[in-house]
């Protein structure tokens, strides 16, 4: 294995760090501070970060084709509109449950998972460019990452809980994904699977909270990979830069107080691997 330098890009120390996606137009990188509703574009070029703080708080914020963002918040999906504005696009009526991490496929479609309610359970659906959402999975505890092969023959999916990544086969023309089943067990550390993204490789990554690591496996579900970070509560990863060569990873300092000095901040692997162009939401 080769060396990789492990470097704070951000030392804003967050509270619960999520969802890094680069923006490939403006150059900046869209995280969020979940809890705080925070909606952070980081820009390396300059080490710049801006802000914006919304009502509630805020899994994902992903780019979108018209312009602005899509967010997943703790009651549905909204559109942030460039004016500042928002609207829904789809919110949830179970009581309790909340969205989760997102991620958008090769054709703009949203994919986004909740967090189950005390007493209703959780899923994981797709929500098209109207805001019509089609379910993929029901039972969903702690629905996490979510990202496809090169091909985009195959989505990958976790359901935190279960301690594993899953796989659906996947139809890119109607954004169906079927045929679930195991791709990796993750059983063997401490740390439980968080967010994640893939590789022009085909390699996928995922994060492990209380792991403090990121792993890679191969396409065939072999683990190939780890980078340890100076933050236990690793959170989630994605590629940016000019290149998609920089990972970056996010973290949190949920209930760590002092002990870790490094928590909560963004981190960036550069030069690891080059990651997939992300698409905007069509909506």
């Amino acid at each position: 294995m080769c060396t990789v330098s492990v470097e704070v890009a951000l030392a804003l120390r967050a509270h619960f760090a999520e969802c890094p996606t680069w923006d490939a137009p403006s150059g900046t990188l869209l995280w969020v501070d979940m809890n705080n509703g925070g909606v952070h574009r980081y820009r390396p070029a300059d080490g710049s970060d801006t802000v914006t703080v919304v009502d509630q708080p805020v899994a994902a914020a992903l780019p979108r084709a018209g312009g602005g963002l899509v967010l997943s918040l703790r009651d549905g999906v909204a559109v942030a509109e460039p004016d500042g504005s928002r609207r829904w696009l789809n919110e949830w009526s179970q009581e309790g449950v909340r969205g989760n991490d997102a991620s958008v496929d090769g054709r703009g479609r949203l994919w986004v998972g909740t967090i189950a309610g005390e007493t209703a359970p959780g899923w994981l659906a797709r929500i098209d460019a109207d805001g019509t959402a089609h379910t993929a999975a029901t039972g969903i505890r702690l629905s996490n990452g979510i990202t496809w092969s090169p091909d985009a023959t195959r989505m990958y999916y976790v359901d935190t809980p279960t301690r594993r990544i899953d796989v659906f086969d996947y139809d890119l023309d109607t954004g169906k994904a079927v045929n679930r089943r195991l791709f990796a067990d993750i059983t063997d550390t401490a740390g439980v699977p968080d967010g994640m993204c893939t590789d022009t490789a085909g390699g996928v990554w995922v994060a492990l909270f209380r792991g403090g690591a990121v792993r890679r496996y191969t396409p065939d579900g072999r683990l190939d990979r780890e980078i340890t970070l100076p933050a236990s509560l690793t959170t989630a990863c994605g590629f940016g830069g000019p290149d998609l060569t920089d990972l970056y990873v996010t973290s949190a300092r949920r209930d760590l107080g002092d002990a870790e000095p490094e928590a909560g901040n963004l981190f960036v692997v550069p030069g690891v691997a080059q990651g997939l162009e992300n698409v905007p939401f069509a909506g």
